[in-house]
């Protein structure tokens, strides 16, 4: 682990009624923060309050939105795979930043049906290699989420995914750490 603390944004991505997505964030939220080495910032895009379109201007809420994501060492994505992918809320507010995604590592934890997710990820991995970020490989995929989590938010079987998400946010730390040190002795400059 670094030895300084590391700003992860955590970004529920689904803003859908009914979603999962709040409970799997909230989830991984606790289990970031008790790992140790993380400042954990949960960005809930149903409560960020950005624009339906992209204006010219950005709004007071886009401003907080990308000054959140500047402050981030590192990211987590909260997903659900809705029809072969990610939501379109997500898709949203990816664009609503640039820079701020740039040379700073991205991971992913997924839930859906069958395949729990796992083709959102690799939608979004496309999405994030041309924004400059680093995607790691490790990431957390709960298939059937709804029947995985008991009524108080938790997996019913906690050790698999407890022992998943320590591993993630273990390589997410080296990256964030190793990319946090390169950007401080060089700021990252897309050509």
């Amino acid at each position: 682990m670094p030895d300084r603390t590391l700003n992860l944004a955590i970004i529920i991505g689904s803003t859908r009624e009914g979603r999962f997505g709040d409970t799997v964030g909230r989830w991984f939220a606790t289990e970031a923060a008790a790992h140790g080495g993380y400042a954990v910032d949960l960005i809930d895009l149903l409560e960020v309050g950005l624009p339906p379109t992209h204006g010219g201007q950005p709004t007071p809420d886009m401003d907080a939105y990308r000054q959140r994501l500047a402050r981030a060492d590192a990211f987590v994505i909260v997903t659900p795979e809705y029809n072969h992918s990610y939501p379109a809320s997500l898709k949203h507010a990816i664009d609503q930043a640039y820079a701020e995604w740039m040379a700073k590592p991205v991971g992913f934890v997924s839930y859906g049906g069958t395949v729990g997710g796992v083709r959102a990820i690799e939608h979004l991995r496309h999405v994030f290699a041309e924004l400059h970020a680093a995607t790691i490989r490790d990431y957390l995929c709960f298939i059937n989420a709804r029947r995985q989590f008991d009524a108080d938010g938790n997996p019913g079987d906690p050790e698999g995914p407890r022992n998943a998400a320590k591993v993630m946010l273990d390589r997410l730390a080296w990256w964030a750490d190793a990319l946090r040190t390169a950007r401080e002795a060089r700021p990252y400059v897309k050509k």
